[in-house]
Protein backbone atom coordinates (compact mmCIF):
# COMPACT_ATOMS: atom_id res chain seq x y z
CA UNK A 1 0.00 0.00 0.00
CA UNK A 2 1.45 3.33 -0.69
CA UNK A 3 2.47 5.51 1.88
CA UNK A 4 -0.65 7.83 1.58
CA UNK A 5 -3.28 5.75 0.80
CA UNK A 6 -4.90 5.29 3.95
CA UNK A 7 -8.19 3.24 2.43
CA UNK A 8 -8.12 -0.60 0.84
CA UNK A 9 -10.66 -2.99 -0.41
CA UNK A 10 -9.57 -6.45 0.39
CA UNK A 11 -10.94 -10.18 -0.19
CA UNK A 12 -10.02 -13.76 0.68
CA UNK A 13 -8.23 -15.94 -1.37
CA UNK A 14 -11.58 -17.80 -2.13
CA UNK A 15 -13.75 -14.90 -2.24
CA UNK A 16 -15.82 -15.34 0.51
CA UNK A 17 -14.90 -12.53 2.65
CA UNK A 18 -14.38 -9.18 1.22
CA UNK A 19 -12.53 -6.34 3.72
CA UNK A 20 -13.03 -2.41 3.53
CA UNK A 21 -10.97 -0.56 6.09
CA UNK A 22 -9.39 3.24 6.40
CA UNK A 23 -7.73 5.14 8.35
CA UNK A 24 -9.91 8.56 8.87
CA UNK A 25 -7.34 10.45 11.51
CA UNK A 26 -7.28 13.25 8.26
CA UNK A 27 -10.83 12.97 8.11
CA UNK A 28 -11.74 12.96 11.64
CA UNK A 29 -9.20 16.26 12.52
CA UNK A 30 -10.64 17.74 9.09
CA UNK A 31 -14.00 17.41 10.85
CA UNK A 32 -13.27 18.67 14.84
CA UNK A 33 -11.18 21.41 13.11
CA UNK A 34 -14.28 23.00 11.08
CA UNK A 35 -17.13 21.96 14.25
CA UNK A 36 -14.69 22.75 16.94
CA UNK A 37 -16.84 19.40 18.26
CA UNK A 38 -16.07 18.39 22.58
CA UNK A 39 -14.62 14.60 22.68
CA UNK A 40 -17.44 13.07 22.82
CA UNK A 41 -18.89 14.38 19.40
CA UNK A 42 -15.92 14.06 17.88
CA UNK A 43 -15.77 10.37 18.82
CA UNK A 44 -19.80 9.91 17.63
CA UNK A 45 -19.49 12.33 14.12
CA UNK A 46 -15.79 10.66 13.39
CA UNK A 47 -17.53 6.73 13.65
CA UNK A 48 -20.04 8.15 11.71
CA UNK A 49 -17.87 9.78 9.40
CA UNK A 50 -15.57 6.55 9.26
CA UNK A 51 -18.49 4.27 8.73
CA UNK A 52 -20.23 6.47 5.81
CA UNK A 53 -16.46 6.78 3.97
CA UNK A 54 -16.30 2.89 3.77
CA UNK A 55 -19.90 2.30 2.89
CA UNK A 56 -19.25 5.18 -0.27
CA UNK A 57 -16.45 2.39 -1.30
CA UNK A 58 -19.16 -0.32 -1.95
CA UNK A 59 -20.90 1.90 -4.25
CA UNK A 60 -20.89 0.46 -7.31
CA UNK A 61 -20.48 4.19 -9.41
CA UNK A 62 -18.61 7.17 -8.17
CA UNK A 63 -20.92 9.32 -9.04
CA UNK A 64 -23.08 7.37 -6.79
CA UNK A 65 -23.17 9.06 -3.18
CA UNK A 66 -24.90 7.37 0.25
CA UNK A 67 -25.95 8.90 3.46
CA UNK A 68 -26.14 8.38 7.08
CA UNK A 69 -28.42 9.86 9.34
CA UNK A 70 -28.45 9.16 13.16
CA UNK A 71 -30.93 10.60 15.39
CA UNK A 72 -31.34 8.88 18.61
CA UNK A 73 -32.76 11.72 21.02
CA UNK A 74 -29.10 11.54 23.19
CA UNK A 75 -27.98 15.51 23.29
CA UNK A 76 -25.65 15.58 20.10
CA UNK A 77 -28.68 15.84 18.45
CA UNK A 78 -29.09 14.70 14.61
CA UNK A 79 -26.05 13.59 13.14
CA UNK A 80 -25.56 13.13 9.31
CA UNK A 81 -22.32 12.01 7.28
CA UNK A 82 -22.54 11.97 3.33
CA UNK A 83 -19.65 9.72 1.55
CA UNK A 84 -19.79 9.94 -2.52
CA UNK A 85 -18.76 6.91 -4.72
CA UNK A 86 -15.28 7.24 -3.92
CA UNK A 87 -15.03 7.56 0.23
CA UNK A 88 -14.45 10.94 0.16
CA UNK A 89 -16.85 12.13 2.99
CA UNK A 90 -17.91 15.24 4.87
CA UNK A 91 -20.52 15.47 7.92
CA UNK A 92 -22.74 17.23 10.52
CA UNK A 93 -23.71 17.60 14.03
CA UNK A 94 -26.27 19.42 15.27
CA UNK A 95 -24.69 19.86 18.89
CA UNK A 96 -21.08 20.19 18.58
CA UNK A 97 -20.65 20.69 21.91
CA UNK A 98 -21.25 17.71 24.31
CA UNK A 99 -20.21 17.46 27.99
CA UNK A 100 -20.79 13.59 29.52
CA UNK A 101 -18.76 11.69 31.95
CA UNK A 102 -17.02 8.88 30.48
CA UNK A 103 -18.11 5.37 30.85
CA UNK A 104 -17.44 3.44 33.67
CA UNK A 105 -14.42 1.71 31.77
CA UNK A 106 -12.73 5.27 30.80
CA UNK A 107 -13.98 5.57 27.46
CA UNK A 108 -15.97 8.13 25.92
CA UNK A 109 -19.45 7.83 26.35
CA UNK A 110 -20.75 8.00 22.74
CA UNK A 111 -24.47 5.91 23.00
CA UNK A 112 -25.17 8.53 25.93
CA UNK A 113 -24.30 11.51 23.68
CA UNK A 114 -26.06 9.88 20.57
CA UNK A 115 -29.07 8.22 22.50
CA UNK A 116 -30.51 4.80 21.59
CA UNK A 117 -33.85 5.87 21.26
CA UNK A 118 -34.55 6.40 17.58
CA UNK A 119 -32.96 5.06 13.77
CA UNK A 120 -30.27 4.45 11.89
CA UNK A 121 -31.02 5.65 8.10
CA UNK A 122 -28.87 4.77 5.06
CA UNK A 123 -29.80 6.81 2.36
CA UNK A 124 -27.99 5.46 -1.00
CA UNK A 125 -28.40 8.37 -4.19
CA UNK A 126 -27.59 5.63 -7.43
CA UNK A 127 -28.86 8.19 -9.99
CA UNK A 128 -32.28 6.61 -9.98
CA UNK A 129 -35.55 8.66 -9.79
CA UNK A 130 -35.57 7.77 -6.12
CA UNK A 131 -32.86 7.01 -3.48
CA UNK A 132 -32.89 3.61 -1.92
CA UNK A 133 -33.62 3.95 1.79
CA UNK A 134 -32.88 1.52 4.37
CA UNK A 135 -33.89 2.47 8.30
CA UNK A 136 -33.10 0.19 11.43
CA UNK A 137 -33.87 0.85 14.79
CA UNK A 138 -30.46 1.97 16.84
CA UNK A 139 -29.06 -1.26 19.19
CA UNK A 140 -26.58 1.18 20.92
CA UNK A 141 -25.90 4.80 19.69
CA UNK A 142 -22.53 3.74 19.75
CA UNK A 143 -22.57 3.57 15.91
CA UNK A 144 -20.62 0.20 15.01
CA UNK A 145 -22.87 -2.09 16.73
CA UNK A 146 -25.69 0.14 14.66
CA UNK A 147 -24.12 -0.29 11.26
CA UNK A 148 -23.55 -4.03 12.07
CA UNK A 149 -27.36 -4.30 12.48
CA UNK A 150 -28.02 -2.59 9.22
CA UNK A 151 -25.78 -4.45 7.29
CA UNK A 152 -27.85 -7.52 9.18
CA UNK A 153 -31.54 -6.74 8.85
CA UNK A 154 -31.65 -4.27 5.77
CA UNK A 155 -29.25 -5.96 3.41
CA UNK A 156 -29.09 -9.86 4.91
CA UNK A 157 -24.93 -9.77 4.72
CA UNK A 158 -23.37 -10.54 7.83
CA UNK A 159 -21.01 -7.60 9.31
CA UNK A 160 -18.63 -7.16 11.72
CA UNK A 161 -18.09 -3.42 12.01
CA UNK A 162 -15.29 -2.06 14.32
CA UNK A 163 -15.04 2.12 14.42
CA UNK A 164 -12.84 4.09 16.96
CA UNK A 165 -11.77 8.02 17.10
CA UNK A 166 -8.88 8.55 20.15
CA UNK A 167 -9.10 12.28 21.69
CA UNK A 168 -6.32 13.74 23.03
CA UNK A 169 -6.79 15.64 26.55
CA UNK A 170 -6.44 18.95 24.77
CA UNK A 171 -9.40 17.92 21.78
CA UNK A 172 -6.89 16.78 19.57
CA UNK A 173 -7.76 13.49 17.29
CA UNK A 174 -4.82 11.10 18.07
CA UNK A 175 -6.14 8.56 15.49
CA UNK A 176 -9.40 7.34 14.10
CA UNK A 177 -9.77 4.59 11.37
CA UNK A 178 -12.69 1.27 11.20
CA UNK A 179 -12.70 -1.70 9.03
CA UNK A 180 -16.15 -3.39 7.83
CA UNK A 181 -15.59 -7.16 6.90
CA UNK A 182 -18.75 -9.23 5.48
CA UNK A 183 -18.94 -12.35 4.15
CA UNK A 184 -20.38 -13.24 1.10
CA UNK A 185 -22.87 -16.05 0.05
CA UNK A 186 -21.15 -19.96 0.15
CA UNK A 187 -19.01 -18.81 2.88
CA UNK A 188 -18.59 -22.44 5.18
CA UNK A 189 -18.73 -22.88 9.03
CA UNK A 190 -15.40 -23.55 9.78
CA UNK A 191 -14.67 -20.29 8.02
CA UNK A 192 -16.64 -18.36 9.81
CA UNK A 193 -15.43 -19.86 13.11
CA UNK A 194 -11.87 -18.80 12.04
CA UNK A 195 -12.44 -15.41 11.52
CA UNK A 196 -14.96 -14.81 14.28
CA UNK A 197 -11.76 -16.24 16.19
CA UNK A 198 -9.47 -13.69 14.56
CA UNK A 199 -11.65 -10.32 14.88
CA UNK A 200 -11.71 -11.55 18.55
CA UNK A 201 -8.15 -11.68 18.81
CA UNK A 202 -7.83 -8.24 17.28
CA UNK A 203 -6.67 -5.25 19.20
CA UNK A 204 -8.84 -1.96 19.03
CA UNK A 205 -8.49 -0.18 15.85
CA UNK A 206 -7.71 2.82 18.01
CA UNK A 207 -4.83 0.66 20.03
CA UNK A 208 -3.92 -0.42 16.53
CA UNK A 209 -3.38 2.41 15.29
CA UNK A 210 -1.41 3.71 18.01
CA UNK A 211 1.24 1.53 17.80
CA UNK A 212 1.46 2.01 14.25
CA UNK A 213 -0.73 -0.36 12.59
CA UNK A 214 -1.88 0.11 9.13
CA UNK A 215 -4.72 -0.45 7.44
CA UNK A 216 -2.99 -3.14 5.56
CA UNK A 217 -2.11 -5.01 8.67
CA UNK A 218 -5.86 -4.20 10.04
CA UNK A 219 -6.83 -6.86 6.81
CA UNK A 220 -3.57 -9.18 7.51
CA UNK A 221 -5.03 -10.16 10.77
CA UNK A 222 -9.09 -10.05 10.57
CA UNK A 223 -8.04 -12.03 7.67
CA UNK A 224 -5.12 -14.36 8.75
CA UNK A 225 -5.27 -17.96 7.39
CA UNK A 226 -7.39 -16.33 4.18
CA UNK A 227 -4.65 -15.16 1.96
CA UNK A 228 -6.29 -11.91 1.33
CA UNK A 229 -5.80 -10.53 -1.76
CA UNK A 230 -5.62 -6.42 -1.87
CA UNK A 231 -8.24 -5.17 -4.64
CA UNK A 232 -7.53 -1.64 -4.44
CA UNK A 233 -6.30 1.03 -2.11
CA UNK A 234 -6.80 5.10 -2.70
CA UNK A 235 -6.54 8.11 -0.55
CA UNK A 236 -9.74 10.02 1.01
CA UNK A 237 -10.72 13.20 2.65
CA UNK A 238 -13.09 15.30 4.41
CA UNK A 239 -14.63 17.12 1.52
CA UNK A 240 -17.22 19.53 1.07
CA UNK A 241 -18.64 19.77 -2.46
CA UNK A 242 -20.70 23.11 -1.70
CA UNK A 243 -20.01 26.74 -4.23
CA UNK A 244 -21.38 29.29 -4.85
CA UNK A 245 -23.45 28.09 -8.02
CA UNK A 246 -24.98 25.21 -5.68
CA UNK A 247 -26.25 27.60 -2.98
CA UNK A 248 -27.78 30.15 -6.06
CA UNK A 249 -29.67 26.41 -7.29
CA UNK A 250 -31.04 25.90 -3.65
CA UNK A 251 -32.39 29.38 -3.49
CA UNK A 252 -32.92 29.29 -6.60
CA UNK A 253 -35.62 25.83 -6.27
CA UNK A 254 -37.79 28.30 -3.90
CA UNK A 255 -39.55 29.79 -6.92
CA UNK A 256 -39.05 33.49 -8.51
CA UNK A 257 -41.87 34.73 -6.12
CA UNK A 258 -40.40 33.05 -3.26
CA UNK A 259 -37.41 34.78 -4.07
CA UNK A 260 -38.58 38.25 -4.56
CA UNK A 261 -40.38 37.97 -1.08
CA UNK A 262 -36.84 37.68 0.43
CA UNK A 263 -35.22 40.16 -1.69
CA UNK A 264 -37.95 42.75 -0.45
CA UNK A 265 -37.40 42.01 3.22
CA UNK A 266 -33.16 41.57 2.08
CA UNK A 267 -31.50 42.26 -0.92
CA UNK A 268 -28.77 39.92 0.73
CA UNK A 269 -29.26 36.48 1.37
CA UNK A 270 -26.58 35.21 3.78
CA UNK A 271 -26.46 31.12 3.59
CA UNK A 272 -23.88 29.15 5.82
CA UNK A 273 -23.04 25.35 4.46
CA UNK A 274 -23.66 23.17 7.74
CA UNK A 275 -20.89 20.87 6.50
CA UNK A 276 -17.96 23.03 6.16
CA UNK A 277 -19.16 26.41 8.06
CA UNK A 278 -18.48 28.32 5.08
CA UNK A 279 -20.51 31.40 4.14
CA UNK A 280 -22.05 32.82 1.00
CA UNK A 281 -23.70 36.33 0.41
CA UNK A 282 -26.27 36.07 -2.63
CA UNK A 283 -27.64 39.37 -4.44
CA UNK A 284 -31.16 38.72 -4.93
CA UNK A 285 -31.15 41.75 -7.47
CA UNK A 286 -28.57 40.00 -9.63
CA UNK A 287 -29.62 36.67 -9.56
CA UNK A 288 -33.30 37.52 -10.26
CA UNK A 289 -31.89 39.28 -13.21
CA UNK A 290 -30.73 36.39 -14.92
CA UNK A 291 -33.67 34.58 -14.08
CA UNK A 292 -34.41 31.70 -16.54
CA UNK A 293 -37.36 32.68 -18.93
CA UNK A 294 -38.63 28.83 -18.92
CA UNK A 295 -38.39 28.71 -15.39
CA UNK A 296 -41.14 31.92 -15.40
CA UNK A 297 -43.25 29.94 -17.74
CA UNK A 298 -43.23 26.77 -15.52
CA UNK A 299 -44.06 29.15 -12.81
CA UNK A 300 -46.92 30.44 -14.65
CA UNK A 301 -48.61 27.16 -15.66
CA UNK A 302 -48.43 26.08 -11.78
CA UNK A 303 -50.24 28.98 -10.76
Amino acid sequence: MEQNHNVLRGISENGGIVFYGVDSTEIVCEMERLHKTSAVTTAALGRLLTAASMMGIMLKSTQDSVTLQIKGGGPAGRLLAVSDGTGNVKGYVENPVVELPPRADGHLNVGAAVGKDGTLDVIRDLGMREPYIGQVPLTSGEIAEDVTTYFAISEQIPTVCALGVLVDKDLSVRCAGGFIVQLLPGATEDEINHLEKNIKAMPSVTTMLEEGKTVRNMLELALEGFQPDILDSYHVTYRCDCSEERVENMIRSLGKKEVEKLRDEDPIAEVNCQFCNKNYKVDLNELLKKWPASDEKQELEKT
